[in-house]
């Protein structure tokens, strides 16, 4: 693979003339180049006016290589050809430089400029570039490419250093100011270049494809005979190291090639607006300066900019009202680093009634409303907001989180957004402080982490209970005097409190598919239905004590009561059930039951959950950890209206509801998962080693004497 480098401009605040001068007391040898041992002048020409001044050096290197890898490669030293080719009339500098050594295995060329600064005659810019092709090289290319790159960062750190220090010797001995080139009056004999040896040509650029196309260095070197054009361009399309390193941090030399190369490339091929400096920085650091995979990432994230118009997306926005009443989140002052902290309230946020009254694709959109602006607030996101900062501090509270929050269509959703965000706002994240983590937890954190990428997880830090209140808690983080006051702290907190949905604001079916937008209910819940004298029944098998159940359902009509059985023994295969007497169908859902009439609860089956009742209109969420394997079996039966104690007659009320039941048929829509128990131990473990606390949750988890269990309901 071909490495690649390209500096940003390095201004020096001098003119050319005297950065020149100082240039040259670099030969033939550097005391501030250990490795730059000696150099020899091969060719040599100058114009009979003196303004081009064309030589060509053979320089020798003493490479900090492994004394083993030298023998091997039978050299103590390697050679170096550099041509530089100064015009004094348009006061430039071009270097070429190439490899003479192993130059059949080893392929490096360079190449430097010196230029006038385009805005201001009295300053000069520098830039330079240079390719590194190992062919091979006795099997130890990788060893050759690391050494390689390693003494070439080196020395360009040192670049300006050198420049510097002649400058300062230069002043020194007096030397402040050196003239410029002027046109001599007449011209001088041909005699006067009798002292210098055969002309060359002048320096000319390396083009990338002479290197694919196989040429040696001496054909690159000899395919022009025109000089080539200046490279520093305006400060507009080029990236000087000093706004880099003011505006966009410390970074080393190969990384902010990798910037400039990046930036480059866009400003050649991507029509449309390019994006910012600190926007292509972050899809590199994402990809750890790899640039093919920056760039990857980078251009499909333009295409779906395109596609989406997130550009435009701004004027033609604004948050739904739903959103701005039961979206608990908001900006709060900021963190000890000066990162801006958004606080949002997970626990009191109803994910579910957003996802049923928004739909997934609207909250996809308001994701890109955040990677544009500052000010818009309110997203249903609780890992990832991009800022016009170069990075923010989230703090989620999660007290009051329970199964309600593990609604798989919004977890489904959650995932998604955080794909879109990872996909097209990486790097913005400074800090997550998850606070109040309850039991639950571990099951959501099971299924969100493996979606988020490895550098942004590191940035977690997760508190159960009151453990952020300790040592190495929120103080450390965020100043006394702005901790919310749900928190404990002194300060108001102005973010709304959330609260649940109503469903009179969920969208139906009918209006998601006008809308082209689609739940995740349509593809991973199934309906069931529920008759007197006919449960619908789940098989669930558990091969490894100590799994996780999760259900999530709704009764969409009717009132039922929910059991959870085990058996040892494998039921019958399910069948279909003919409904006797009923003789009803049911084009909504099916209807299965599993357990035998032959039966008997106790011998045959045990109940392990206490049943629970469930009305109409009601969405459930629980979860159940097993306490042996087998067979678990989840039942929905119909409730039967209970008659009054002392008449032994129906209640009015019950009348009336039962009359609703039309042929006493319930209707439900179901969702279950089983989480594994080696994954369920295993975040318990990593969230302990995150000071998480969850040590006796993970010891419930795999004790075969406990079982435990959980449910909510929302009306």
């Amino acid at each position: 693979m071909v490495q690649k480098y390209q500096s940003p401009v390095r201004v020096y605040k001098h003119p050319f003339e005297l950065i020149m001068a100082a240039y040259e007391r670099r030969f033939p040898t550097c005391p501030l180049i250990p490795m730059f041992v000696a150099s020899d002048t091969v060719n040599e020409y100058k114009s009979e006016d003196g303004a081009i001044h064309v030589i060509e050096r053979r320089c020798k290197l003493d490479i900090d290589a492994p004394r083993l890898l030298k023998k091997i490669a039978g050299v103590d030293y390697v050679y170096f050809v550099q041509k530089n080719s100064l015009n004094r009339r348009e006061r430039t500098l071009h270097i070429e430089a190439y490899n003479e050594t192993f130059s059949n295995r080893v392929i490096i060329n360079e190449h430097c400029c010196y230029t006038v600064h385009p805005d201001n005659e009295d300053w000069t810019c520098f830039e330079q570039s240079a390719s590194l092709d190992i062919k091979s090289f006795f099997g130890f290319e990788s060893t050759v490419e690391k050494i390689a790159m390693k003494q070439y960062t080196s020395n360009i750190k040192k670049g300006k250093e050198i420049i510097e220090y002649y400058l300062k010797q230069l002043e020194e001995e007096g030397i402040t100011f050196v003239p410029r080139w002027t046109p001599p009056v007449a011209c001088k004999s041909e005699s006067s270049a009798s002292h210098t040896r055969r002309p060359v040509s002048p320096a000319i650029n390396i083009p990338d494809s002479a290197t694919k196309e196989g040429l040696n260095n001496k054909e690159i070197l000899n395919t022009s005979s025109s000089p080539s054009e200046p490279t520093a361009g305006t400060p507009d399309d080029k990236l000087d190291a000093d706004y880099i390193k003011r505006y966009l941090g410390d970074l080393t030399p190969m990384q902010e090639s990798c910037l400039i190369r990046l930036r480059q490339w866009l400003q050649e091929t991507h029509k449309g607006k390019i994006p910012k400096d600190e926007h292509i920085l972050r899809f590199l650091r994402a990809r750890d300066f790899n640039i093919d995979k920056a760039r990857e990432i980078l251009c499909q994230s333009l295409t779906w900019r395109k596609q989406h118009q997130v550009d435009y997306i701004l004027d033609t926005w604004n948050p739904p009202q739903v959103l701005q009443d039961y979206y608990a989140g908001g900006w709060h002052h900021h963190d000890k680093d000066g990162r801006p902290l958004y606080v949002l309230r997970l626990g009191q946020m109803d994910t579910k009634g957003l996802v049923r009254a928004l739909g997934e694709e609207a909250l996809l959109r308001y994701v890109s409303i955040f990677g544009e602006n500052f000010d818009a607030i309110e997203i249903f996101l609780f890992v990832f907001i991009f800022l016009k900062f170069s990075s923010w501090t989230c703090l989620v509270d999660l007290e009051g989180l329970n199964m309600r929050h593990l609604w798989r269509p919004g977890v489904k959703a959650l995932l998604r957004i955080i794909e879109v965000v990872e996909a097209n706002y990486p790097e913005t994240l400074g800090r997550l402080l998850i606070l109040r983590a309850p039991r639950v937890f571990p099951v959501l954190w099971t299924l969100v982490s493996p979606f988020i990428d490895d550098n942004t997880r590191k940035k977690f830090l997760i508190y159960a209970g009151n453990d952020y209140q300790g040592p190495g808690g929120l103080l450390d983080y965020i100043d006394k005097e702005i901790i919310p006051d749900f928190l404990g702290g002194e300060c108001m907190c102005e973010v709304p409190e959330g609260g649940l949905v109503p469903k009179s604001l969920y969208r139906t079916a009918e209006e998601l598919e006008n809308e082209d937008i689609k739940l995740w209910t349509e593809t991973i819940y199934q309906s069931a239905s529920v008759f007197k004298g006919a449960p619908h029944e789940v098989l669930i098998q558990i091969v490894d004590a100590s799994s996780v159940i999760t259900w999530d359902f709704d009764v969409c009509k009717g009132d039922i009561v929910f059991n959870i059985f085990h058996s040892k023994r494998a039921p019958q295969p399910p069948k279909k059930d003919s409904l006797g007497a009923h003789s009803i169908t049911s084009p909504g859902g099916n209807n299965v039951q599993l357990i035998d009439k032959v039966w008997q609860l106790g011998r045959d089956y045990s109940m392990v959950e206490s049943p629970l009742i469930c009305k109409e209109g009601e969405s459930v969420q629980g979860s159940h950890v097993t306490r042996w394997p087998g067979f678990y079996i989840l039942q929905w039966k119909f409730h039967s209206m209970p008659a009054c104690a002392t008449t032994n007659l129906p209640r009015v009320d019950d009348v009336l509801a039962s009359l609703q039941v039309s042929s006493h048929k319930c209707k439900v829509m179901y969702y279950t998962e089983v989480i594994g128990s080696e994954d369920f131990r295993g975040s318990m473990t990593s969230l302990e080693s995150s000071h998480s606390g969850f040590s006796q949750l993970s010891a419930a988890t795999t004790s075969s004497s406990q079982s435990h269990s959980s449910s909510m309901i929302s009306r």
